[in-house]
């Protein structure tokens, strides 16, 4: 068997590129697989097919597999397991999760030349994180539902650059995700940094504490 093995998910709209420091942190303790999908394209359901799938490929021999997440990933994470079992599942860390949706795409999606302009922009996957009770997010079982082997840490953040997205938002907030709805049933740990949804994997004290969840199962707090 192989060691260890980290399985990395961007977010919408972004690239393998965003979570590079986080992959260079990790390399010399994990095997890391850095996964570029088309985010704007397909469908959260099929994403996390087309992402998750062929990485597990790659590391079949690994003794355990964990993922780290950011963002939309992190929602991949929970679509794939809704249909499958990974038996070698180690720890999984999400890095500002709209595991309850965000109010964002509510708001973008409210008139209908917005809504074609943000699907536009975001694509199919974009439109179904809204906050509504049958948005993706909020549809997927909670996780308490899911295997026992699914050990979740979230880190949310609270800092915004965007005074008009403070205007849509309610709480505490990263300027895209609310550290309310950041929250997952049966996460197995939660904190809150200073930092902005964008640039927050590039954080130093980030990568600490994601390592540190890959190890113990569990925060510094």
């Amino acid at each position: 068997m192989g060691k260890e093995a980290v399985i990395l998910l961007h977010g919408l709209g972004r690239t393998r590129f965003s979570l590079h420091k986080i992959a260079s942190s990790l390399k010399s303790d994990y095997r890391v697989i850095n996964t570029g999908y088309p985010s704007r394209r397909y469908s959260i359901e099929a994403l996390a097919e087309i992402a998750i799938r062929p990485s597990l490929e790659k590391c079949r021999d690994a003794n355990k597999v964990h993922f780290v997440t950011h963002s939309m990933g992190g929602i991949l994470v929970r679509q794939y397991l809704s249909n499958h079992t990974i038996d070698n599942l180690g720890n999984t860390v999400m890095l500002g999760p709209p595991n309850q949706g965000s109010e964002l795409v509510d708001f973008f999606t409210s008139k209908p030349l917005l809504a074609s302009i943000f699907k536009t922009v975001n694509g199919p996957a974009g439109i179904q994180l809204g906050t509504s009770a049958n948005s993706k997010p909020n549809s997927l079982r909670p996780n308490g539902d899911y295997p026992s082997n699914f050990n979740v840490g979230i880190i949310a953040g609270s800092k915004s650059n965007n005074p008009f997205f403070d205007t849509l938002i309610s709480g505490d907030h990263d300027g895209k995700v609310s550290v309310e709805r950041s929250h997952l049933q049966g996460q197995t740990d939660h904190i809150v940094v200073p930092f902005d949804h964008t640039f927050m994997m590039q954080k130093d004290s980030v990568i600490d504490q994601v390592k540190a969840f890959l190890i113990s199962g569990k925060f510094n707090h």
